[in-house]
């Protein structure tokens, strides 16, 4: 018989509704998990979470146990262990954006995820590791340990959703929350055997702080399973009465979506970097190739496209990716801009040195970038892609704080792919098809078209349907 936490969060949050064991139960299966692998592997374990907090989960739980699944809408995921980032306000509990800056800082308000993540009933073991300000493709906080993959714990988790990936990797939770502004999901998605789904520009609010005026960031899922996938976004898809903008609702729920089939689709794919001159790795181009022989296999239509981007929309966002790093630098005191990584300096002064024109004209050109990539795309359900241009690195191998620059250019490298979907405002998923000889995860990506994320849920469920992962194990587990 399955331990709980081989169970998927969708089958735990059955347990829970059917009686077969109470959301106080499965938390301290959880929290005694979390507390093992504490033991036996220390630094994995505060690699992938930034704060622990056991006595208010447990609490928590109990609230949960007592109001117990309300209604036909209830979540199914309700009483299910989970994290949340440390770049989302949370009321009453340490939030400190990855950064030495914001040491001691706990906000009095909630922000749009969080509230939805607590009024769906998920039970939060505390907060989960990310980069300064979410900025890095890697998770490794000043002060901290790195978060690693548990495939192989010297290679890194990825970023800047490393600790939310980590800690769903190595079973310490059932289904997470990331944030993905350049492919912060899918990136730690890859490195630890993951599903991670960025979803359409506007599906989830930003409030309160609406701090992304160029609309490249959007949280999303991070999970085992496609459907836990989807009923994670059904948690925090909607639309709030002061979002600037929001995307259609659905025909149904997500969740649904993964139980139909998706029809005959026409599916366009690129292998050449977008945002790098980069040579893609063997392992890269197999999982590629692999995934284009399944998904042709299942009787879709592939077609080999040209990249839908011009290479000069890379300074464009590059532009755009400093403002709104300076963003969060520009408004610190001194002694605690002192205290920031010299990649965050880098970005931040290079943002501040655009003037407000400038930026307006960046805006304006990446978004007639992403019309005429939109356009291209149009005629296609959805398009495939590798992640990443490599298996996970080595820690390390990625952070250079003596060469900012050369840092930035190494992540560029690292992930040429995945913040094309976040200039166009597409939906993506990355997908663990392909694992190397030496057990390290490789993913692969679909995005499709705007607002159709049932389609591409579809589309990812009959994948893992033609080829299942949830029944790898990693090294640590």
């Amino acid at each position: 018989m399955a331990e709980l936490h081989e169970l998927s969060a969708l089958e735990q949050g059955e347990l829970v509704r059917s009686g077969g064991i109470s959301a106080v139960e499965l938390t301290d299966h959880y929290l005694e998990r979390i507390e093992r692998a504490g033991r036996e592997a220390g630094d994995f374990v505060a690699g992938a979470f930034a704060f622990l907090d056991p006595d208010s989960a447990r609490r928590r739980a109990r609230e949960v146990a007592a109001v117990g699944p309300v209604g036909d809408g209830a979540s199914p995921l309700a009483g299910v262990p989970t994290a949340i980032k440390d770049l989302n306000l949370t009321a009453g509990v340490p939030t400190e954006f990855g950064s030495p800056a914001f040491a001691g800082y706990v906000p009095e308000v909630s922000d749009a995820v969080t509230l939805a993540i607590e009024a769906a009933g998920l039970v939060s073991v505390g907060k989960t590791s990310t980069p300064e300000f979410g900025s890095p493709c890697y998770t490794e906080p000043e002060g901290r340990p790195p978060a690693v993959t548990p495939w192989d714990t010297t290679r890194m988790a990825g970023g800047s959703s490393g600790g939310a990936a980590a800690a769903v990797a190595a079973g310490l939770v059932s289904v997470a929350q990331g944030s993905d502004g350049g492919g912060s999901i899918r990136i730690p998605a890859s490195c630890c055997g993951l599903v991670g789904l960025k979803p359409t520009r506007g599906r989830i609010s930003g409030f309160p702080l609406y701090g992304d005026p160029v609309g490249l960031a959007t949280s999303g899922s991070i999970a085992r399973t496609v459907g836990d996938a989807a009923a994670l976004l059904d948690v925090l898809a909607g639309r709030r009465a002061s979002d600037p903008y929001w995307t259609p609702e659905p025909t149904g729920t997500f969740l649904d979506a993964t139980r139909r089939e998706p029809g005959r689709l026409r599916i366009a794919r690129f292998v050449q970097p977008v945002i790098a001159d980069v040579e893609v790795s063997a392992e890269s181009r197999q999982a590629y190739d692999e995934a284009s022989r399944l998904l042709a296999g299942l009787g879709h239509s592939i077609e080999d496209m040209a990249v839908p981007l011009p290479s000069e929309a890379v300074g464009t966002f590059e532009t755009c990716w400093a403002v709104l790093t300076a963003l969060s630098v520009t408004p610190l005191p001194p002694e605690r801009r002192a205290l920031l990584r010299p990649l965050t300096r880098w970005l931040g002064e290079r943002g501040e040195a655009v003037s407000g024109p400038e930026f307006g004209l960046a805006i304006g050109r990446l978004r007639q970038y992403a019309a005429a990539a939109l356009i291209a795309l149009a005629p296609y359900d959805a398009v495939l892609t590798p992640t990443l241009a490599t298996p996970p690195l080595p820690v390390g191998a990625i952070r250079d704080d003596a060469d900012p620059a050369a840092d930035f250019e190494a992540q560029k490298r690292f992930t040429p792919w995945t913040s094309a979907w976040n200039v166009t405002g597409m939906p993506a998923i990355s997908l663990p098809l392909h694992w190397t000889a030496d057990g390290l995860p490789v993913g692969v990506m679909l995005a499709g078209r705007p607002a159709e994320e049932e389609t591409l849920l579809s589309l990812a469920a009959q994948v893992e349907a033609a080829a299942p992962w949830h029944d790898r194990r990693p090294p640590l587990w």
